[in-house]
């Protein structure tokens, strides 16, 4: 078995790897080429932790399947992927990235999803102040030309500190912080939720037409950072899985509009047309097809 370790796993994946291995992991996912299960979700509060994500996924014909654990625990936020042969049941990779590789895949497919839908956006608004609110800024400067991006949290000494962030990261780019989500939509037509929220941040009389938002944040039972009447007002509802996502993400919400949800890796196969001055939202809990993919381009890369 192979343990890498997270300073040789943050140089391994480029921001262009890790965009080109997510849209060809959703694409396999929606395809039925994977066999993904549904999440497994543990509470670890009453041990004064928060939850832990377990994911895993194989694509059919491929000599390894990945197990992923996630989750914020009482000391930190941590995590791991493992890669296990099919023909022997042996551990041929671990990768002891701490939660990297689950939080650079998410952004990563939601800069996909952006480029994808053939934005041209300079301005980027961001609500959170996490590691994903950094690599959110960092994989879209990837696939845009930004000038500009926008953070809000809800602890203003945290959003300044994102923003200096993320200045650092993106030279050339003005990076502020905002004092409501309210005024990042006022400002950006190119939204990201990435946050832990319980209640809608965001409601529809908040985003101008032709908004896209990539809500990332809600990935289990009773999170939610959109308003369900701004899933029911879309223009188009991308979706990384519609199983997913009626359990776990903003579609449990409006569970109305599950019938015309389209998955991500269907719309990158045939794109569907759409009102492009209307709003767009795209709904990602994180798919365990996401974690194999990126583990095995860690793995290619080595």
């Amino acid at each position: 078995m192979r343990v890498v370790g997270p300073d040789v796993i943050r140089g391994a994946v480029s921001r262009a790897a890790a965009i080109a291995a997510m849209r060809e992991a959703v694409m396999a996912q929606s395809a039925g080429a994977c066999d993904t299960p549904m999440p497994m979700h543990l509470d670890l509060s009453a041990g004064g932790g928060g939850e832990v994500h377990i994911k895993s996924s194989y694509r059919r014909g491929g000599s390894h399947f990945a197990l992923k654990v996630a989750g914020s625990y009482v000391r930190r936020p941590y995590g791991s992927i493992v890669l296990v042969s099919v023909e022997t049941g042996e551990t041929v990779a671990y990768f002891d990235d701490g939660g990297y590789l689950t939080d650079l895949r998410t952004a990563a497919v939601a800069a996909m999803v952006a480029r994808e839908l053939g934005r041209t956006d300079a301005v980027l608004g961001i609500l959170g102040t996490g590691v994903q609110a950094r690599l959110q800024a960092e994989l879209h400067a990837e696939v845009l030309p930004l000038s500009d991006v926008i953070v809000w949290g809800r602890d203003p000494e945290r959003a300044a500190a994102c923003a200096r962030d993320v200045a650092a990261r993106l030279p050339g780019v003005r990076v502020a912080a905002a004092d409501s989500p309210a005024d990042v939509a006022a400002s950006a037509r190119l939204l990201v939720t990435a946050t832990a929220s319980r209640a809608a941040l965001l409601r529809a009389g908040d985003l101008a037409t032709g908004t896209h938002v990539s809500a990332v944040g809600a990935d289990s039972p009773g999170k939610q950072e959109l308003d369900a009447g701004i899933l029911r007002k879309a223009s188009l509802l991308l979706v990384d899985s519609r199983s997913q996502c009626e359990r776990l993400g903003e579609l449990q919400h409006a569970p109305s509009e599950k019938g015309r949800a389209v998955e991500i890796g269907a719309f990158c196969a045939a794109p569907v047309a759409y009102d492009r001055a209307g709003v767009t939202v795209a709904d990602m809990t994180g798919l365990g097809a996401e974690d194999l993919f990126i583990a095995a381009a860690c793995a290619a890369a080595l």
